[in-house]
């Protein structure tokens, strides 16, 4: 059903429904919640907690000012209640003044920040005593959104499809819902939008979750019996070019990256494909790997191709390649493939593939198009395998035949979870950095911090460095108590000194704009770089030595680890500062593990112990796979049980696999996009 079928939805409200993906109605249904407002009673302002989300009860004294701060007008009053009295402020909302009366109650909701002795909340949302009532005690749905688009809009239309739209049928086996005591499918996606309770939302959501898991193993497992075995016809045997390139390098490659190229030549030289997967923390040395990889491909007669996450990563793995080239005398004819090669240039680049001229191809999914063709694919290398899918790295791959594959992620998973997620790979893990690396410098500090780290930031770039500013938000609205990306992009503007450039970056943006400005960062034509966790991948910017994260306690601990990887990666200390607006002692407790160490892979194991499914409202792990709802840290039990689940069916009824995905086809398909 097409979405226009829905009440209220025309063509211009249409078109802001498809920016989000959505184009008919039954999409709705799987459009679930990012978040969930929490209408709990007010409480004395005595009692409310410092960096939590909390609604008061007072009223207004003293006078109301208007201060005019370059473009900013800041709104400031003092509301009381018996218990004691909080600082209210508004930015740019003058008119407040008018409509908020003296002496009568308000019903004031939003962050509850320290300043000095003082209490302060910005930008809280305003109710009448009864209307906030009527809310109380409920679990709204907060969705995704973009600009035009309001949370009321998608919430009705929501409701429409569910009252529309055919239940979706049951795909699970019979006996998985009953052993689980999982509720009907349909249900559970009710709940997950309109929950009647926060158990109900957690039942819902665990039943989702498992069977998102279920079914993306079971594509896995099947996967691995297509490919199980293939005979190598590329047989490779390791040549003059990567044995001097070793010893010309003015490093020596650690113990770990010596065992692993072992690994890859015994792969490449065996009598089945490779299909390995190599695990790294970020500088633990794997790009030098696929390098020696691909020119020992070369160097057989054969082509190999490296594809990255995007533009600016696949053009700095050229320029690194020519490089060596250049230094090293390397018999090797590199090319770079990506969306923006021009048509005069990628003519020729085809053609060059085609005949084999061009022995390694570097590039985005510009790579498996279907204008590429290969004279002789015998390797191909997926660069941060977690940003493509299953599907992309298997289209690759049937450029060649019978291709070696090789996987490498610079996201530290436990070898338990690698397994399960990554079950058509042997693995090999990189757990050593070299010794030149200098570890980054770490401080967890409170919202009172922030002009310091500005400070410092200043002196940074005065020292020729630059900045990485990390917000859970693109713009302000999506949830009020978060920083986002456009408004801090413009405060920093402000705060910082006039002449240090401020941009901003973020996953709206359309994917050339996106391209240009970590291009330019990368340039430093951009000192300090406001975004969201679209950074976490696909830049790689040695003069930057400073990352700040904002609202740190709402990301896991291996997210945060991952996006401190975007400093330390060149000759100058770094450092990371992780700024919580909780004062809660667990949270900060949580975040000082960042501080005990930079292994990644004993983060992610102590990420596993900390978090839990019943951590519902924090931001969901995007590094990881791209799951609609899992997040294999939160929900690594879930994960284990589907696992379970997926081999024993495989072994008691292997004809039901194909029963299942063909019931779920249209979740199959999804799942294939992982």
């Amino acid at each position: 059903m097409e979405i226009t079928a829905l009440k209220g939805i025309g063509e211009k409200t249409a078109k802001l429904f498809y920016r989000l993906g959505i184009t008919e109605a039954e999409d709705l249904l799987r459009y679930y919640p990012r978040d969930y407002e929490q209408f709990q009673p007010p409480v004395p302002i005595a009692e409310a907690a410092v960096g939590e989300k909390t609604a008061i009860r007072g009223v207004i004294t003293g006078n109301m000012t208007v201060k005019h701060v370059r473009n900013l007008q800041i709104l400031n009053f003092t509301v009381q209640d018996a218990t004691g009295t909080v600082q209210i402020t508004y930015f740019n909302m003058p008119y407040l003044k008018n409509t908020l009366k003296k002496g009568i109650f308000h019903i004031f909701r939003g962050l509850i920040q320290k300043q000095g002795n003082r209490l302060v909340m910005e930008q809280p949302a305003v109710y009448k005593p009864e209307a906030y009532g009527e809310m109380a005690g409920r679990l709204l749905p907060r969705y995704v959104l973009t600009k035009g688009l309001s949370n009321q809009a998608v919430t009705k239309a929501v409701n429409q499809a569910f009252a529309r739209c055919a239940p979706a049928e049951e795909f699970l086996p019979a006996s998985i819902v009953a052993d689980f005591r999982f509720m009907p499918h349909w249900d559970a996606m009710h709940e997950m939008h309109f929950p009647t309770d926060k158990d109900a939302l957690v039942r819902a959501r665990k039943r989702l979750v498992f069977e998102e898991f279920f079914l993306f193993i079971l594509m896995l497992r099947r996967m691995k019996e297509d490919n199980h075995a293939l005979p190598n016809t590329c047989q490779m045997i390791e040549t003059a070019d990567t044995v001097r390139l070793l010893e010309a390098l003015p490093y020596r490659l650690t113990n770990a990256q010596r065992r692993v190229w072992e690994e890859i030549k015994s792969d490449l030289a065996g009598n089945a494909v490779m299909s390995r997967l190599i695990q790294g923390d970020v500088g633990s040395g794997k790009t030098i790997l696929a390098f020696l990889s691909l020119i020992m491909c070369a160097a057989n007669g054969c082509q190999g191709a490296m594809m990255a996450p995007t533009e600016v990563l696949a053009r700095q793995h050229y320029e690194s390649l020519i490089k060596l080239k250049e230094q090293y005398g390397l018999r090797i004819h590199p090319v770079l493939l990506t969306g923006s090669t021009t048509a005069k240039d990628r003519k020729l680049i085809y053609a060059q593939i085609a005949d084999g001229e061009a022995d390694i191809v570097i590039g985005t999914h510009a790579l498996i198009q279907e204008k590429v063709l290969y004279h002789k694919l015998a390797l191909v290398i997926t660069d941060e395998q977690h940003r493509f899918g299953v599907r992309q790295r298997e289209i690759l791959a049937e450029k060649g035949n019978a291709v070696h594959v090789l996987v490498m992620s610079a996201t530290p998973i436990p070898r338990t979870l690698a397994i399960i997620l990554y079950g058509d790979l042997h693995i090999s893990v990189l757990d050593e950095l070299p010794a030149d690396r200098l570890p980054i410098k770490n401080c967890v500090v409170g919202t009172s911090y922030r002009n310091t780290a500005y400070r410092f930031m200043e002196k940074e770039v005065a020292s020729g460095r630059q900045v990485y500013v990390i917000c859970p938000m693109v713009e302000a609205g999506e949830m009020e108590e978060l920083e986002d990306v456009l408004s801090y992009t413009e405060k920093l503007k402000t705060v910082l000194a006039p002449s240090i450039q401020v941009a901003a970056l973020h996953g709206k943006m359309r994917p050339a704009e996106k391209n240009r400005i970590m291009e330019e960062f990368a340039l430093h034509h951009i000192d300090v770089l406001v975004s969201t966790t679209v950074i976490e991948v696909g830049i790689n910017v040695p003069n930057a030595t400073v990352m700040m994260v904002e609202n740190a306690e709402r990301f896991g601990l291996a997210q945060l680890h991952q996006l401190r990887g975007r400093v330390g990666r060149g000759e100058f200390q770094s450092y990371c500062i992780f700024v919580s607006t909780s004062e809660n002692k667990a949270t900060m407790e949580r975040l000082k593990i960042l501080n005990e160490s930079n292994d990644g892979f004993y983060i992610s194991s102590q990420d596993l112990k900390l978090r839990g499914p019943g951590e519902l409202f924090g931001i969901r792990q995007s590094g990881i796979m791209k799951f609609e709802l899992g997040d294999v840290f939160a929900d690594a039990p879930v994960l284990q049980q589907a696992s379970e689940e997926a081999d024993r069916l495989l072994r008691e009824d292997p004809d039901a696999l194909l029963g299942v995905l063909e019931k779920a086809a249209v979740k199959a398909v999804d799942v294939r996009s992982i």
